[in-house]
């Protein structure tokens, strides 16, 4: 099995790629978040340091935290990622703004590096065809949150190498995640399925079928879903749902389009757990 690459750029130090600086430096690399300002410096800093430190409290860490987070460096700016072997993407879903960071970063790179983008649900040859190596590019789509989740999407687009979907596959692993490879369709396979499960559960809210609590303990006990579809909504936020609906409506047609209750909940701020209200109270 390969190695795991040694140096790792995350471009965002959200929720998301805080989650997987995580994942990367408690696995021995070295790893630098790009933010886009300084002033978010200090937060995305925050984020993976109280991430590494809840590892090391379960004793799943095999160094100290101290030691860890010496490998961690957050900057400010794109183009000092030019020293690393993979660099992923995790801005939010703006097809524009993607473009934007991966562009940036493609022209600081080597050219023997990967670029990797975690959209959940945009295209990846879309974004791919905005590119001067294509075929040094992929998917690859985490879920949030990282540390807590096994599963990790390697997308394929068109052009990009055999080879590197084969080495994202072992890197998944060598990280103690479990792959899957999907060709780039919208949605992929799990934002496909989830976002149509979520969606009808919130129409069954609309029509007063059940309560979200209710609907939610359905699929967890009859389906064994470790979260039902509107408590996980909530945890993803209504706006990323609702955005990623949007898309999945207008690629695959009206089965996906958001109900009215979501947009209603999105328009008011009721986002999910980063507002503290959405279908749930948090």
């Amino acid at each position: 099995m390969s190695q795991l690459p040694e140096s790792i750029g995350v471009i965002g130090g959200g929720r998301m790629g805080a989650g997987i600086a995580h994942a990367f430096l408690i696995n021995g690399c070295r790893v630098t978040v790009a933010e886009a300002a300084q002033d978010a410096v200090a937060a995305a800093q925050q984020r993976v340091t109280e991430a590494v430190r809840k590892t090391a409290e379960r004793g799943a860490l095999k160094e100290s935290s101290e030691a860890c987070l010496q490998r961690l460096s957050v900057v400010d700016a794109i183009e000092q990622l030019s020293d690393a072997e993979l660099v992923i993407e995790a801005v939010p879903e703006v097809f524009e703004l993607k473009v934007s960071a991966l562009r940036r970063a493609e022209q600081v790179l080597s050219a023997g590096a990967a670029l990797a983008t975690n959209t959940s649900s945009l295209s990846v040859n879309a974004l791919a065809a905005t590119l001067r190596r294509p075929e040094q590019f992929l998917g690859l789509h985490f879920f949030n949150p990282v540390p807590a989740s096994s599963l990790v999407e390697v997308v394929a687009g068109e052009r990009s190498e055999d080879s590197l979907i084969s080495a994202a596959q072992e890197w998944i692993a060598e990280l103690g995640k479990r792959a899957i490879v999907v060709r780039d369709a919208p949605g992929f396979a799990s934002s496909r399925l989830g976002v149509a499960i979520a969606l009808e559960a919130m129409r069954m809210v609309e029509e007063g079928v059940a309560s979200a609590e209710d609907i939610d303990t359905a699929m967890e006990l009859g389906y064994k879903h470790p979260m039902g579809p509107l408590r996980t909504t909530d945890v993803v936020g209504l706006d990323v749902r609702l955005g990623i609906a949007e898309y999945l409506a207008s690629t695959l047609g009206e089965r996906f389009a958001p109900p009215q209750i979501l947009r209603d909940k999105v328009a008011r701020g009721e986002l999910g757990r980063k507002s503290g209200q959405g279908f749930f109270r948090w």
